[in-house]
């Protein structure tokens, strides 16, 4: 009979349901971790948790049992995915359960913001009958800007279109077409809106990209007065940039569930931050996903998908593997990893919101399982934009739920190459791009194409791409700039669009190291050249975790 170990408090129903499954043994141990947490694991087939617990790499060594890990909820941070693929341990999260509860959070800390709520309370509390001190401000006919447009982003624009907002959104994979039926104008960068809101929200993940999101610089573009709330993320806003724009009075007001260094928060029970106590300030400890409704979804869900498992074998939500037999991933690992890496490449390389995605196959993998093929791209085209995992299990409905039309077509007959996989996408703002990859060998994958350059370079590490005139001196010259600035570069490609010289060209370095903004700048300030874009793919040779 299957065992299951539950890691963290979760809803009664939760539990009840682990009682009612006739083929299931389950036992509750909260609070583990170290060598406790180690033994325990391994003498369990499923476990469940919450974020309490940190399933670490140390935790599952030399684990033989464990076959499934659940977390009751969206985020799998605090789960080491990669050991536990390793092991075969399928790790399985409830993607939809805190959607709605974290709308309503931020959608109430953006009210108590507005009308004063906590400190008018508080001087209540305090014997005070203060009327003056606390004049508020009404959302209808006020301007929110949504910064992220997923499940959370739409129901949060739902709500905000029912108390007469106008909604400006940004989101880089959401239609046209379905912007206009949540009502949202959708712009091309977060910047352009900023100019226009009296509130700004965000409900993206932490990444790169969207550290420090808004800073000084973001916050010099806002309206004075406006007013930033955060349930997603702590980091994406600077918190140091929002202390500043309150103190000088550029900012109403900020509302925060999320911290930057809430992890040590949370160890030390002591919280100190800099914003506290200051005025026009809302703070709630991480509170969008608490509430009862919540938890009993994500605990029935969790529960649920872990019964199914252990009793059938059937995997749903999915974060570290894709419900494919071994065999088939085995054969087409090569070219799903081209298909993935093709699709993290135009996830950074495209400007506006994408609207349309129509992909090729030519040649011998014409005969492959395509279907395969293009989910793993769109599981890199989204990686880097959603606030949940995406693999090839749900990477194409995630993308077709944004409105983004998607496209694939087969031509047995080769090429210049025995296999190649192209891409053209379509941006709202009817920009298209163009990419062409194939595979050499067995698992070395190439780029063969960008819009309308032909060339052949490594699909792999941080890439800088630079468009150019085609005249002499221009490589001597970006590898002087380089060579100044200790970036050391490890192969270069160059690529015309016409096959003349004298015409645009494009060069792809690929670098050993991130290029400093100064070198980027001076590159950039060449007369020949118009352009620069680095792309960070992962190094060659590593995978993602449901391809591993």
């Amino acid at each position: 009979m299957p065992r299951v170990i539950v890691l963290d408090p979760i809803a009664q129903e939760g539990l009840d349901l682990l009682e009612k499954a006739p083929s299931i043994d389950y036992e509750v141990l909260t609070g583990l971790k170290g060598d406790a947490l180690r033994e325990a694991l391994s003498q369990f087939d499923g476990a469940i948790l919450r974020s309490g617990v940190k399933i670490t790499a140390e935790s599952l060594e030399g684990n033989r049992r464990l076959k499934a890990i659940v977390r009751a909820g969206v985020g799998t941070d605090n789960i080491d995915k990669t050991a536990a693929t390793r092991l075969g341990i399928v790790v399985m999260n409830t993607p939809a359960g805190n959607t709605v509860s974290t709308a309503e959070h931020s959608f109430a800390l953006m009210l108590a913001l507005s009308r004063c709520v906590a400190p008018a309370h508080q001087s209540l509390m305090q014997g005070k009958w203060d009327r003056k001190s606390y004049m508020g401000a009404q959302l209808a006919g006020k301007t929110l800007g949504i910064v992220g447009l997923g499940r959370i982003g739409q129901e949060m624009a739902k709500r905000a279109k029912a108390f007469e907002m106008r909604v400006i959104g940004y989101d880089p994979f959401l239609s046209a077409e379905r912007a206009d039926e949540l009502g949202v104008e959708l712009v091309e960068k977060v910047r352009d809106m900023l100019p226009h809101v009296d509130y700004l929200t965000v409900h993206t993940p932490l990444t790169n990209e969207t550290k420090g999101l808004i800073g000084r610089d973001e916050l010099d573009l806002l309206k004075p007065g406006a007013r930033l709330i955060n349930c997603a993320r702590g980091g994406i806003y600077d918190e140091a940039a929002l202390v500043e724009g309150l103190k000088n009075g550029k900012l109403g007001g900020v509302a925060l569930d999320v911290y930057e260094e809430e992890d040590t928060w949370a160890s030390n029970k002591k919280a100190e931050h800099p914003l506290f106590g200051l005025p026009n300030v809302l703070c709630t400890p991480h509170l969008g996903a608490s509430t009862e409704e919540a938890q009993t979804q994500v605990a029935v869900e969790g529960v649920h998908l872990l019964i199914n498992y252990l009793t059938t074998g059937e995997i749903r939500h999915a974060v570290n593997m894709a419900a494919v037999d071994a065999k088939t991933l085995a054969s087409m690992r090569g070219y799903l990893d081209v298909a993935h890496r093709l699709g993290l490449l135009l996830g950074q390389w495209r400007s506006g919101a994408v609207a349309e995605c129509s992909l090729r196959y030519r040649g011998e993998v014409a005969a492959k399982d395509t279907k395969l093929l293009t989910a793993a791209f769109c599981a890199g085209l989204l990686e880097k934009a959603l606030d949940e995992e995406v693999n090839i299990v749900n990477a194409e409905v995630l993308l077709r739920e944004r409105g983004i039309r998607l496209t694939a077509q087969s031509d047995a007959q080769m090429g210049a190459f025995s296999s190649s996989i192209s891409v053209h996408t379509t941006d709202s703002n009817g920009e298209t791009h163009a990419v062409g990859g194939t595979l050499f060998g067995n698992n070395m994958p190439r780029l063969i194409r960008v819009d309308d350059y032909r060339l052949e370079t490594y699909l792999d590490g941080i890439l800088l791409f630079f468009t150019h005139e085609d005249v002499p001196g221009i490589i001597g010259g970006v590898g002087t700039i380089f060579g100044r600035h200790q970036v050391n570069i490890a192969q270069m490609s160059v690529g015309r669009a016409q096959d003349r010289p004298g015409g645009p060209a494009i060069g792809v370095l690929n670098l050993d190291s991130q290029p400093p903004q100064k070198a980027i700048d001076e590159v950039l300030a060449h007369p020949s050249i118009h352009s620069v874009k680095v792309i960070e793919l992962p190094p060659a040779g590593q995978l993602p975790p449901w391809l591993s």
